[in-house]
């Protein structure tokens, strides 16, 4: 494997930092961070942030098929070079925003499911990981390269100050397991921070489903916006339609304390109390912007 600032500088490249590029500069990691995916020939594989190739090439030599979804088109006649120096026939290289690519597509069939890899823009990574979310009958795993606050604050537990909307969503729909940090010096350019390798195992069911997964990840938005707040107040300054004198009884129904604050639910609590406040509440359109 080129390095990749050998690699760059031949093909005259500048990485762009709005698009959150760093790219893996040790083979050996590469490498590892594959056989730790657990891919096996039989397997279907996403690679979201192709890049340079340092991921899709072993990935390839192991999986039935790459999809190697890429943004940025100055990379793309790149990794088709570094693709076709490797003599691998197995790769469909994808000019795509990940955000915006049907996932559905890649797997047309009931029984088809994807892993995903690949080391996630740092700037985009929590809309991609909700985007995974809401395609997980497609999807069945996801091994991932995070940002080490990200990655550590999808996987904390209620009561930190840490967990968030984001690690109830995750934990909701998934099994997740930390795998192993990366130092910032083993990507060029040299990233602020370094990254966490999560394994996201997504669940077939959730342990307790909720009525409505998108108004779940509503009321989330709700007790977690104002989260210094206790959940009776705020609740009661949400976009959710809830009439001041509905929201003791919710919260009671729901066994809830009014006095906690959201930090302490887990996720079968904010289940329950989702599932309550809808039979409350008038149907709203919700839109994921995570």
């Amino acid at each position: 494997m080129t390095s990749p600032k050998t690699l760059l500088k031949a093909w005259n490249f500048r990485p762009n930092k709005l698009l959150g590029q760093n790219f893996l500069a040790a083979p050996s990691l590469a490498e590892r961070i594959v056989k730790l995916s657990e891919v096996s020939p039989e397997d279907v594989v996403l690679e979201i942030g192709a890049g340079l190739g340092a991921l899709t090439i072993p990935l390839a030599r192991i999986a039935k098929t790459v999809f190697a979804v890429e943004k940025d088109h100055r990379l793309i006649e790149l990794l088709k070079t570094e693709i076709l120096l490797n003599r691998l026939s197995n790769v469909k290289v994808m000019e795509q925003d990940i955000l915006n690519l049907n996932i559905d597509d890649l797997a047309p069939n009931r029984t088809d499911k994807l892993i995903v890899a690949g080391n996630l823009p740092y700037n985009i990574s929590s809309q991609i990981l909700i985007k995974l979310l809401f395609s997980r009958d497609k999807v069945s795993r996801a091994i991932v390269m995070l940002q080490k606050e990200l990655a550590l604050r999808i996987i904390e537990p209620p009561g930190s100050k840490k967990y968030g909307r984001i690690s109830v969503m995750l934990q909701y729909g998934a099994e997740l397991k930390k795998i192993m940090e990366v130092k910032a010096d083993q990507f060029f350019p040299k990233p602020k921070v370094d990254s966490v390798m999560l394994s996201i195992n997504f669940k077939p069911k959730p342990d307790l489903p909720a009525d409505n997964e998108i108004f779940l990840f509503e009321v989330l938005k709700a007790a977690f916006g104002q989260r210094r707040k206790t959940l009776k107040n705020a609740l009661k300054g949400s976009q959710l339609h809830l009439e001041p004198k509905e929201i003791l009884p919710i919260l009671e129904k729901a066994g809830i304390n009014p006095l906690s604050r959201a930090e302490s639910l887990d996720v079968q609590e904010f289940v329950r109390l989702s599932n309550v406040i809808k039979a409350y509440t008038t149907p709203i359109q919700p839109k994921l912007d995570y």
